[in-house]
């Protein structure tokens, strides 16, 4: 009686430990859902394919891990899907899945039949509408595909349920016999040699039956220990049978206590504390052994116990230590891409920066580990609600652009066609002038797709190229009489130079007059000649007629000067003088605007072949312009004056 009560101790602090033991398994199941694949990456038929896979293999452990999951991602990617194509996105149902009670064994069955009947009833009533919708929407057949798949996970997770408590009850009345089997053994008691056989049967019997209903496992387990040290105590078995059985059940808690040692070197904690669990279940099921060997036995298996649990609560809170540091630098990202977000990018440049920086915090989110479960899926959430709003404003931005850069295509198509309807002019001054405000318009319109601007641009500038390189054969064809007109400026120069002036004023004016008439009526020189021969003829001019010439000038401006005094003693006054230098003031800032205009396309003529006779051209019309803004400046000082 001693011994098998010392045995029912070993037995109960067994139990006690395992039991103490229980919440670090069951963190040890629930982390293994953060193992879980990352279904929000995949498409939706990629999702469905996945899960039909999983329904096929009917693995209810796997499907009861992943089922939701699964759900909570297709409705997530549903939901994007469904707002990229710009239609109305519905809130996704609840993807928590209601345990089912297993007192509630005997309602198990039904529901499924109900949830079936109902299922049938609500098929029955919307198909035909989902197969209208499905006509202008494709999402309505992906998702009702996906609910059929759903309602078959949870049609077999009841029936699986339903089915495992079948078998608890089943085998809670198999332990039960097993039980009053013992119970008759023992009014039996002196036919040994066929009562002890009799009994081992039905401790293996006992042994290969596993589960049953959690609420009467512990009384079923204490009646059955307790008409097993009845057996022990009480039945007048000889010392043979009893030395036999307590020396076998001895050898075998020894091989528990080494494969519980051996579970020391497992790398996977989580599977080493698992196996460990299986050992003390196997434990529970072995009987007694000699009382001198109890104690060391069990404080041996005890030992090994507490190094693996140690190690596996030590695994647990390093495990949580990261994740909470895995929680922080996740929300250290989401702020950060928050913060992206909140700003404002006007430019595509800008778009391209940030996006770069989206790029570089979704890289270091991958390399980022699990949070604990109950922030991992919040913090994922939040960060991809951060880059969805990010690509979803980046993608509006690039759809205005779009349409932005569509019509600057337009224009700059409607310019080319302008410049193809001139291209081949001969009305080489007027032609010109008009290309040049084509060119300068076509600077001022923004950019096209990247596809179409070589296109457009290529079109453009043959139309240019072809105008302007016939007018430089033109003019190829005049240059060859600039060496002769050169030549006749040189001569003129000369002539300048040995014209003797005389007593007459009017004879020296009218020479003058005429050696500029003859100037003006020599065609171009070569541009490099230009400036110098223009200095040489300005400064044989000056020698002869700078009186003259100054006179004349001056001439000129007492005339201006007699029109704004007789304007001012007129009836009109003061308010014709201002309208005379309002008028002055336009001119001269038109002239402005155009000696703007003739240098903006030097620039761009130097980028096109043949372009130095194009170049002395605009050149020529600065300085002429230049000139009479100079008169102009000397007129409007002149009514200024009369105020």
């Amino acid at each position: 009686m001693e011994e098998n009560t010392t045995a029912l101790s070993a037995q109960d602090q067994c139990i006690e430990l395992q039991d103490s033991t229980q919440e670090m398994l069951e963190i040890a199941v629930n982390n293994e859902q953060i193992e879980s694949p990352d279904y929000s990456e995949m498409s939706l038929d990629g999702l469905m394919d996945t899960f039909q896979k999983m329904l096929q293999r009917g693995d209810q452990q796997e499907l009861y891990k992943n089922a939701d999951l699964i759900k909570s991602a297709f409705y997530k990617e549903l939901k994007r899907e469904k707002a990229a194509a710009g239609m109305p996105v519905e809130q996704a149902a609840s993807t928590s899945d209601e345990n089912i009670p297993q007192e509630n064994q005997e309602s198990v069955q039904e529901s499924v039949h109900e949830s079936v009947h109902e299922s049938q009833i609500q098929d029955a009533s919307v198909v035909e509408q989902d197969n209208n919708n499905a006509k202008t929407n494709p999402f309505v057949s992906i998702e009702r595909n996906f609910k059929h798949l759903y309602s078959q996970y949870k049609t077999s997770r009841a029936e699986y349920i339903a089915q495992l408590e079948r078998v608890k009850e089943e085998n809670l009345a198999k332990k039960l016999q097993i039980i009053e089997k013992i119970k008759a053994l023992l009014e039996s008691v002196e036919d040994v040699n066929s009562t002890f056989p009799a009994f081992r049967e039905l401790q293996n019997e006992w042994r290969s039956i596993t589960m049953v209903p959690q609420n009467r496992a512990k009384d079923l387990w204490e009646s059955y220990q307790l008409y097993v040290e009845k057996f022990y105590d009480y039945i007048k078995i000889n010392n043979e049978f009893r030395d036999l059985d307590f020396k076998k059940n001895l050898e075998l808690k020894t091989k528990l206590c080494e494969k519980a040692e051996a579970l020391e070197n497992e790398q996977n904690i989580v599977v080493a504390f698992k196996e460990l669990q299986k050992l003390h279940e196997e434990w529970k099921e072995l009987g007694p052994v000699a009382k001198e060997f109890r104690e060391s036995i069990w404080e041996r298996f005890k030992a090994i116990t507490t190094v693996i649990n140690k190690k596996h609560q030590s695994f647990f809170e390093g495990l949580k230590e990261e994740q909470k540091r895995n929680l922080s630098e996740k929300t250290a990202l989401c702020e950060a891409a928050e913060e992206i977000v909140a700003s404002k990018f006007d430019e595509s440049n800008e778009w391209n920066v940030a996006t770069k920086k989206m790029e570089a915090l979704q890289a270091k989110w991958k390399n980022i580990g699990f949070a604990a479960k109950k922030d991992n899926q919040k913090v994922y959430d939040r960060f991809r609600a951060a880059c969805d709003k990010f690509y979803d404003a980046k993608r509006e931005y690039y759809s205005n652009f779009k349409n932005v850069m569509e019509e600057n295509l337009a224009k700059k198509v409607a310019l080319c066609e302008q410049a193809e309807a001139l291209m081949h002019s001969e009305d080489w001054k007027k032609t010109t002038d008009q290309f040049i405000n084509i060119q300068k318009q076509w600077k001022e319109i923004g950019p096209v797709a990247r596809k179409q601007s070589e296109i457009v641009w290529k079109r453009f500038r043959a139309a240019c190229d072809h105008f302007f390189d016939n007018k430089s054969k033109q003019l190829g064809q005049l240059a060859e009489n600039y060496e002769e007109n050169l030549a006749a400026k040189l001569s003129l120069i000369e002539e300048v130079k040995a014209f003797k002036i005389s007593d007459s004023k009017e004879e020296n004016i009218k020479a003058m007059r005429d050696f500029q008439g003859r100037w003006n009526e020599i065609g171009f020189v070569p541009i490099k000649e230009k400036e110098s021969v223009q200095s040489a003829w300005n400064k044989a001019m000056d020698v002869h007629f700078a009186d003259i010439r100054s006179l004349d000038s001056e001439k000129k401006l007492n005339k201006f000067k007699r029109m704004v005094a007789e304007m001012k003693n007129s009836g009109k006054g003061g308010r014709g003088l201002r309208n005379e230098r309002e008028k002055l003031v336009a001119r001269y800032r038109k002239m402005e605007q155009d000696i703007a205009t003739y240098e903006n396309n030097m620039g761009f003529f130097a980028k096109s072949k043949s372009a130095d006779a194009l170049i002395a051209d605009l050149q020529k019309k600065i300085d002429i312009t230049k000139s009479e803004m100079i008169q102009i400046e000397e007129k409007i000082k002149v009514i200024d004056n009369q105020f």
